[in-house]
């Protein structure tokens, strides 16, 4: 027991030894990186006197503080920035549902401001501006080089006043003005419609209303179709959805999931991290779900789709999404201003991370760009003549009238179904999914 114990003493011993030798080189380490950090501060607070006392003009030292911890958070990546009080109140009123503005949300990118999404039924979407498009100049004065903030300041004005967006865009050879008329934006979160036996379900964006939006609308649109039971499925649309509030999207995805992983962040600390897991209940009751997707669709959209598609809960129909896989932490500051920080890093529920790389759809659908209509397209559609049209032809005496009747209305369901084609791709596409879907499935 003796030596039992020596040893355990001499191995204390040891390890208090060990530590301390080792502690200090990475203590000096540690005094000598404050060191620097205080001699850069120090630096920074020369440089501000000097500006201050020097600069060929009187400055506002509030205006030049506010420049410098706006660069600094700037250089950290597109979505880390500084909010002024104005700018900190007017995202507050942004996440309500309603603001001013010309309804497009943007980042940065090789210096330019390139458009994540416009919002239906804005200015921006009612002039024709896409998800992908470039803005290089606002009302003649370049974009290039200024911090995202400002580019967003010069886009702003009174509500009624005209601006004029010079656009570069992928096709097109050459820019081009685009002139929008800034007026209130007034979002609706969720907008339900039913195609044939098809609820198809909008989601704009992820503000606070979004989740109470869904549920009374897809209560209404199943109702007046006279219960579920008449449903073949739900399309859910997140097409240039820029995203939102995280809480919503977990809200969102947690309405058609009843156990499971929804997602997970994780920051620098591991001790950070967080995990969200659905609870029981189902909006849809089982009904399969098509969700579509594209480019403009990112963060809170993104992390609906991966996690309805990583459970195998919905089919993923469109185009690659964006690709913003980050949280941002809006954090007060003194003086009513804010600071919004990168703290996180998303990922679905298999573990993936999608950012730069976006949700991948199970099945790639491209929306065809629209062309000119020719004359002939734009005259009353001429229907084919047939054996029913020619003078004294026999009538089909094997139907009934009630059968007649069912055959014109599948008839008419199938040409709404195409004229949906010509109006809209991607939607009649992931229709076509959930019809295949039901027709395929247990009855």
């Amino acid at each position: 027991m003796k030596k039992f114990a020596m040893a355990a003493v001499g191995g204390t011993l040891a390890g208090i030894v060990a530590t301390t030798y080792v502690a200090g080189p990475l203590l000096a380490q540690e005094e000598a990186r404050e060191a620097n950090v205080y001699e850069q501060l120090d630096l920074f607070g020369d440089i501000f006197e000097r500006i201050r006392a020097q600069y060929v003009e009187e400055v506002d030292e509030k205006e030049l503080i506010e420049a410098a911890i706006g660069g600094m958070l700037a250089s950290l990546d597109p979505h880390s920035s500084y909010l002024s009080p104005d700018d900190a109140d007017k995202m507050r009123v942004q996440t309500r549902g309603e603001f001013g503005g010309l309804g497009i949300e943007v980042t940065q990118e090789e210096g330019f401001v390139k458009v994540v999404s416009p919002i239906d039924g804005t200015p921006a979407d009612e002039a024709g501006m896409e998800a992908g498009d470039f803005i290089t100049h606002v009302d003649g004065e370049s974009v290039l080089g200024l911090s995202l903030d400002d580019a967003v300041e010069l886009m702003r004005g009174p509500v009624g006043s005209e601006i004029v967006i010079t656009v570069v865009r992928e096709g097109e050879p050459e820019p081009f003005d685009v002139s929008i008329i800034r007026d209130t934006i007034k979002l609706t979160a969720v907008r339900a419609r039913t195609e044939g036996d098809t609820v198809v379900m909008r989601i704009t964006t992820f503000n606070d209303q979004t989740t109470p939006n869904l549920e009374e609308n897809l209560k209404k649109q199943i109702e007046e179709a006279g219960g579920m039971d008449n449903v073949n499925g739900i399309v859910l649309d997140l097409r240039n959805n820029p995203g939102g509030l995280l809480t919503q999207a977990i809200k969102v995805a947690d309405s058609f999931l009843e156990s499971g992983e929804i997602v997970s962040t994780r920051g620098r600390d591991p001790e950070d991290g967080e995990r969200f897991n659905a609870t029981p209940g189902d909006l849809a009751k089982g009904k399969p779900i098509v969700v579509l997707i594209n480019g403009g669709s990112a963060s809170a959209s993104e992390i609906v789709a991966g996690a309805l598609q990583d459970h195998r809960r919905a089919i993923v129909v469109g185009t690659k999404s964006f690709g913003k896989g980050s949280v941002q932490t809006v954090m007060p500051l003194k003086g009513e201003g804010a600071m919004r920080l990168t703290t996180a890093r998303y990922y679905t529920p298999s573990g993936r991370s999608i950012q730069a790389l976006g949700v991948s759809p199970d099945i790639v659908v491209a929306q065809p760009r629209r062309t000119p209509a020719t004359e002939e397209e734009d005259g009353p559609s001429r229907r084919s003549r047939s054996e029913a049209d020619l003078r004294g032809s026999l009538n089909n005496d094997s139907l009934s009238e009630d059968e007649v009747r069912q055959i014109e209305e599948e008839r008419e369901k199938a040409e709404k179904a195409a004229e949906l084609r010509e109006q809209d791709y991607q939607l009649a596409y992931a229709i076509d999914i959930l019809k295949g879907m039901v027709a395929l499935g247990p009855k």
